[in-house]
């Protein structure tokens, strides 16, 4: 599997390109007679019932949510067309490398460097999402693209799709992201924008 990735990461490298930007309680709440306890026993089986199923529902983080790095979204998750479920992402951290890092890149890397969006991915619906891939993407502090689109991967931040074994709750793994800014630049945090619900408002764990 690694050679495999080895040969999208060579790939990867010749398809590097450059844009720019655009830049209490209710029993006592009144006098009542006797059966006054028995009636608020009721209501109280049935309220906890409720916020079991609201809390499901809130469990999901809203387009738009801004998070910190090492915060965790639940997000619902469409891989091709077979494929869908509930994540969660984690983004671990988010760094600048050197400029070296992309030196076997050529000249299509002059003049960035690297950002390593280093992520964990939770399976939180249970269904099968085995070899999918989730994607970051960076931003600059001003809230901006970064105005750099990279697609592959080298050997200090290797993009993983989930393993064979993604098909149960809880089943985790980790990958990273390589994007990268112009030399001199800064990162200010990882956009999530993958899904159909979160393009135009996407969710972003600031450093």
């Amino acid at each position: 599997m690694k050679y495999n990735r080895t040969a999208v990461f060579a790939a990867g490298f010749a398809a590097l390109t450059l844009l720019t930007a655009c830049g209490g309680q209710e029993k006592s709440a009144a006098p009542a007679p006797e059966p006054a306890p028995a009636e608020s026993t009721a209501p109280a089986a049935e309220s906890s019932a409720a916020p079991a199923g609201s809390t499901d529902s809130a469990e999901i983080t809203k387009p738009g949510t801004e998070l910190k790095v090492g915060d965790r979204a639940v997000v619902p998750f469409k891989y091709g067309t077979k494929q869908t479920g509930t994540i969660a992402i984690t983004v671990d951290s988010i760094d600048l490398g050197p400029a070296a890092d992309l030196a076997a890149v050529g000249e299509k890397a002059k003049g960035l460097v690297p950002v390593y969006i280093r992520l964990t991915v939770e399976n939180v619906g249970g269904t099968d999402l085995a070899h999918s891939t989730v994607r970051l993407r960076a931003q600059g502090p001003d809230g901006r693209s970064t105005g750099v689109v990279v697609t592959g991967d080298i050997p200090k931040c290797k993009s993983e799709a989930a393993p064979k074994d993604f098909t149960t709750a809880g089943a985790k793994y980790e990958t990273c992201e390589l994007q990268a800014v112009r030399e001199g630049s800064s990162v200010g945090a990882a956009t999530y924008t993958d899904q159909e619900k979160v393009k135009d408002a996407p969710i972003v764990w600031k450093k």
